[in-house]
């Protein structure tokens, strides 16, 4: 877990934090199982990646991510530069991905790290 966010990652934090995003709670850097995600949205159990180039094609990002859509999550990867450049196609991603999404209860059994 990193103490302090790239750009990116601040950017999609301001758009994300506070129930700003349509009054969708999102929590920041939360451990599930034994991975760290950059942002998740228990509600929706969407997942939200800041990416930068060391994911592409990453091994360890594809055995993560299959594990964590067996916990029942959806996971968005958007590339740091896309968050920086086209914030507002970014914003619409998250709005389609959030708006035809069952609710769920909130499963808290997987550890929250602040």
């Amino acid at each position: 877990m990193r103490k302090e966010p790239t750009e990116a990652e601040r950017k999609l934090w301001h758009l994300l934090r506070d129930r700003r995003f349509s009054g969708f709670k999102f929590r920041r850097q939360v451990q599930i199982g034994s991975y760290i995600v950059d942002f998740v949205c228990p509600s929706k159990r969407l997942i939200v990646e800041a990416d930068g180039g060391q994911h592409a094609e990453s091994t360890y990002d594809a055995v993560r991510d299959a594990w964590l859509k067996e916990q029942g999550f959806r996971i968005r990867r958007f590339w740091n530069a896309d968050i920086l450049r086209r914030g507002d196609e970014v914003q619409d991603t998250l709005w389609h991905d959030l708006d035809g999404a069952t609710l769920h209860e909130t499963d808290m059994t997987w550890e929250v790290k602040r």
